[in-house]
Parts: structure tokens; C-alpha cells; sequence
């Protein structure tokens, strides 16, 4: 019975079985799908457009919740307990699971995006497709003179931090391989707007580096229902309720490429 209603529902969405199944796979292993990231992901997107209720039926027995941004093309997944911006809390209680952590520098780095993209947005440099042009120079300085913190010193550690921002589909980045600040920039995503709730952005500008400490403590993450995490316009430091959790305060933000929701 429910194989054959399956069927009946991939047909008139006019997608295979197959390419059901690796749809779902990608969302539940990247947690992220934004079309200009690649061709791949074109094509997945558009594939999701053909059947998102189907997805969304899917998904939803299983707590996990899709925000879709139709104006940036990107859907994002988001594990159960995550409290998203425009989206019913929901109220069963969650373990932690499907979530990943992230470290302080990641934190840190994220919360400084957000900043700097909300300052471009002011000053209307933004493009059409909602991205801000960032020199990975000024992102330095802003982690100074906003948290007091730094950029790793090793250019390997440095180019693992950008790829985990690429990763949650934050930033998209060339020149990766070169050695010196000045010659990489990023190109921040309108999604870094909903993954850092605007509370957590105002405590961060009102507290500084006490703010980020509090939020991720000792180099951890804290699950905390006024902290970062998944969520919010597809990503801004979401909140993630914390009541029923056993891991005490740490932040929880989903993941991207292959940790998102894994």
C-alpha cells in the first residue's frame, strides 16, 4: 500500500525513485541545498521544486523540520528541537540528536559575518543575489575590534575554518591556496541572516567577548533557547531549545556538507 502510494506520488511529481532517494540522502547528509552553489545542487534544487511536499511529508515523522527561501534558492534542514524564525516551535521534547557543535572559532566567525553583512546591507552593497563581498582581511579585523579574538595563526587552520563556513553554505570563497590575507575574499550569503537570531547578534554587540564566551563557553557550543543555532531565515545563529536535553548549556548550530544532520 504505501509502496504503491510512493509511486502514484513520484509520478506526478515526475521523479524516479532513485532520484527521490538521493535527494533525500544529500538533504539528511549536507543539511543544506543552495542552487548557485554547484550543478549538482542546481539540479537537486530544482528536483526538490518539482516534489517538496512529498519531501516535507517524508521528513516531518521524523521531527525534522525544511525551510525553503525561494527568493535565494536554498533549502535548509533543520534537526528536531531547533527553534525557527517564522516556523511553530515545536513542543515534543529532544536529546540532541541529528545535531552538531561547533567551536568557538567557528562561533566567532560566523557572529563577525553576520555583523558585517548587516553593515553592507545599510550601506546597500549588496548584490542581486543577496551577497556581500568580504575580504577575509576585514573579517580578521572585525574579530579583533568586535570580540578581541583572532584568526588561526596556521594558513591550514585558517583555510579548515573557511571551509566549515562553506560547508553551512555561508560563504563561498576563492583563492584558498594563496598565503597571505590580502588576496582571499569571501562572498557572504544572504542565509548568514537567518543563521544568527537577531538576539544573538544584539547580545554579541552589547557584551563583546564576554557575549561569545557565554554563548559557546570553553571552546564549546552551548544549546540554549537565546544562543546560535539552525534556523531562523535559513540561518541565522539559530536558537535551539534546550529543555529535555541531557548535554547541559552548549550551543547547537546544524551543520552543513556532510555533518549537518548526521
Amino acid at each position: 500500500m504505501i509502496e504503491q502510494a510512493l509511486e502514484e506520488a513520484l509520478a506526478q511529481c515526475q521523479v524516479t525513485r532513485g532520484e527521490f532517494s538521493e535527494l533525500l540522502v544529500r538533504l539528511m547528509d549536507y543539511g543544506v541545498i543552495c542552487r548557485d552553489e554547484s550543478q549538482v545542487e542546481a539540479t537537486l534544487y530544482d528536483r526538490f521544486q518539482r516534489c517538496e511536499a512529498l519531501i516535507r511529508e517524508w521528513l516531518s515523522p521524523l521531527g525534522l523540520r525544511l525551510q525553503h527561501d525561494s527568493r535565494f534558492q536554498f533549502i535548509r534542514l533543520y534537526p528536531p528541537g531547533a527553534e525557527v524564525p517564522a516556523m511553530p516551535d515545536q513542543e515534543e521534547p529532544h536529546h540532541g540528536g541529528f545535531r552538531s557543535r561547533l567551536t568557538q572559532q567557528e562561533v566567532a566567525a560566523i557572529l563577525v559575518l553576520r555583523v558585517e553583512y548587516d553593515k553592507a546591507l545599510r550601506e546597500g552593497q549588496v548584490d542581486d543575489s543577496g551577497c556581500v563581498t568580504l575580504s577575509l582581511e576585514a573579517l580578521e579585523l572585525g574579530l579583533r575590534n568586535l570580540l578581541k579574538m583572532s584568526l588561526p595563526d596556521r594558513m591550514a587552520e585558517r583555510r579548515s575554518l573557511l571551509k566549515k563556513l562553506r560547508q553551512l553554505r555561508l560563504v563561498q570563497f576563492a583563492g584558498e591556496e594563496t598565503e597571505t590575507l590580502a588576496e582571499i575574499w569571501l562572498r557572504v550569503r544572504p542565509t548568514i541572516a537567518h543563521f544568527v537570531s537577531d538576539s544573538v547578534l544584539q547580545q554579541v554587540l552589547e557584551e563583546g567577548t564576554a557575549g561569545v564566551d557565554e554563548a559557546v563557553g570553553d571552546g564549546k557550543t552551548r544549546e540554549n533557547s537565546e544562543r546560535i543555532t539552525p534556523g531562523n531565515s535559513e540561518h541565522s545563529l539559530f536558537v535551539a531549545d534546550s529543555e529535555g536535553s541531557d548535554s547541559g548549556d552548549e550551543l547547537v548550530v546544524a551543520e552543513g556538507e556532510a555533518d549537518c544532520v548526521s
